[in-house]
């Protein structure tokens, strides 16, 4: 605890902008630590949501735009050493071909999606503008939902390190399984749309 407690949000934002640059970097578990924290008033949670806000935006931003300006084999070859492989990466391009905006903003709860989301968009060419509404959007909700429930938690010292332990599990079942549900709902009714469109006329 001894970094994120001595300089809080500092650390809190460097770790977000670094991870969402595809670094094996611990920015869901700073964030979840140092709002926790903010619960035994430590430091301040507003400004814990603010540093976790800018840097997770930030990050993703310098990714998209190392992505446009460099392109899928550059990022291949130079990320390697940091763990984004070839099989990572295409896995990213064929969820962000499928669903656009709606993946940029999704992906932030999911681990693999949250490093590599800029990096892809970028590479992809998806349009900045979407990209960026759709990022900020995606990171209020993920920084909101473990602020508020890390902060809770947090006003009970007890639980510290229960979070630690086990909430890293509980969002890797638990999360994937409603954003899957809800992209499914999302294509399902779109699809139906679609089909049932030209008899409406």
């Amino acid at each position: 605890m001894t970094l994120v407690d001595q300089y809080g949000p500092i650390v809190l934002f460097l770790s977000l902008t670094l991870e969402t640059l595809g670094l094996p970097v611990p920015g869901e578990s700073a964030l979840i630590l140092s709002s926790a924290i903010a619960g035994t008033g430590q430091i301040s949670i507003w400004q814990v949501v603010i540093a976790a806000w800018l840097g997770a935006v930030l990050g993703d931003n310098i990714g998209y735009f190392l992505g446009r300006r460099y392109g899928r084999q550059v990022l291949l070859i130079y990320g390697a050493r940091f763990g984004i492989t070839e099989s990572r990466f295409a896995k990213v391009e064929a969820i962000t071909a499928r669903y656009g905006p709606l993946m940029v903003i999704v992906a932030r709860f999911v681990v693999l999606l949250r490093q590599l989301n800029g990096l892809v968009a970028g590479s992809a060419r998806m349009h900045w503008l979407t990209f960026l509404l759709s990022n900020m959007l995606g990171a209020a909700l993920w920084v909101g939902f473990w602020a508020i429930l890390a902060y809770r938690l947090g006003q009970s010292v007890t639980i510290l390190p229960y979070i630690g332990r086990h909430i890293g599990v509980l969002v890797a079942i638990v999360v994937p399984l409603l954003i899957g549900a809800l992209i499914f709902g999302y294509v399902h009714l779109r699809r139906s749309r679609m089909s049932g469109g030209p008899s409406n006329r």
